[in-house]
């Protein structure tokens, strides 16, 4: 990818991973959130994301946001990172919040950037397949930039934990999004995947402008205000507007409050099974592990070193793989 396209990628890192909090809890009680740790040793799941926003977007062009209270982690991760492609959030006013900050930071850098949002709580087998799909995306959103795009992993079983996609008609290219459903239960599963739904990934290709667009639409005071603090913070006030804005801030959404009932301007683009899987609970992390079999012994999952091993942990919690609880069954 060309260093001097508008194609911009951001990672979205910042959150508190509380669901898998257990998981992530050091044996001396420090709460690691899942974004800084790995999944089998070595690189932390953020690195890995980062990796994958590079395949799109120059280097010059990844941003991540990132949560002021995370310092301590992220720092190490992000050192050689920009630091103006570092957004660092003062505190959890909700992903939708969490989205506009860096959103309208990169928009002031380049009002015409088509932006790639990736999640960095992933795990995916075939990363060169994801690639293709966002490649894909980005060239979509290039050419329909008052369209948003979002990504679609072809199921490969009626999973209940996740959100559904589905389409209205046929996905060749790409097609537009007819509903969501979260979380269905496993009979409305089987009918979705009958159906043609597709997994939401959460990963979004659009122009900075249309997001914005979909923001106005629900929260177009937030929007003024955060730009303000935006564009007093990039001429070299310092954070204190951002600060001062985040303490009075609503809490919102973005699934939610900004794209549900917005499906006239969503698309969705149909991505091959590649063993994509968030990793937002422990069952989710423990069928991922599996898929890894064969499964090496403690020491060997030990040996990886990195940040904390969501392997390791789980294997400290469940007692080892023998006991069922590590390795078990996809629920």
């Amino acid at each position: 990818m060309n260093d001097n396209s508008t194609i911009w990628a951001l990672v979205l890192a910042a959150g508190e991973g509380s669901r898998l909090k257990r998981l992530t809890t050091t044996a001396n009680g420090t709460a690691v959130p899942k974004q800084f740790c790995s999944l089998w040793g070595g690189s932390s799941l953020l690195q890995d994301a980062l990796r994958r926003a590079r395949t799109v977007a120059g280097p010059s062009r990844v941003c991540s946001i990132v949560a002021a209270q995370h310092r301590r982690w992220w720092s190490a991760d992000l050192a050689t990172t920009p630091a103006a492609n570092v957004i660092v959030q003062p505190e959890n006013r909700g992903t939708a919040n969490g989205i506009l900050l860096p959103l309208l930071n990169i928009a002031a850098r380049d009002p015409d950037a088509i932006v790639l949002l990736l999640p960095a709580d992933h795990y995916v087998r075939d990363e060169d397949t994801l690639t293709t799909a966002l490649r894909k995306a980005a060239s979509l959103a290039s050419a329909s930039p008052d369209s948003v795009f979002l990504l679609g992993i072809e199921p490969d079983s009626p999973d209940t934990e996740l959100g559904y996609i589905v389409p209205h008609g046929n996905v060749k290219t790409s097609a537009p999004v007819g509903e969501f459903v979260e979380k269905p239960p496993s009979n409305e599963a089987r009918s979705l995947l009958a159906r043609g739904a597709l997994w939401n990934a959460f990963i979004i290709a659009a122009s900075a402008q249309s997001i914005l667009s979909l923001y106005r639409h629900r929260c177009d005071d937030v929007v003024s205000r955060m730009r303000d603090a935006v564009h007093l913070q990039l001429a070299g006030a310092g954070s204190e507007a951002i600060d001062a804005l985040y303490r009075h801030l609503p809490t919102l959404d973005f699934s939610r409050d900004i794209l549900q009932g917005r499906t006239d301007s969503l698309r969705v683009v149909r991505v091959p099974d590649c063993g994509w899987t968030d990793l937002g609970t422990p069952q989710r992390v423990a069928a991922t592990l599996q898929g890894l079999l064969p499964v090496p012994e403690y020491d060997e999952v030990m040996e990886h070193g990195g940040g904390l091993s969501l392997a390791a942990q789980h294997w400290r919690l469940n007692g080892g793989r023998h006991s069922g609880g590590l390795f078990g069954a996809r629920p």
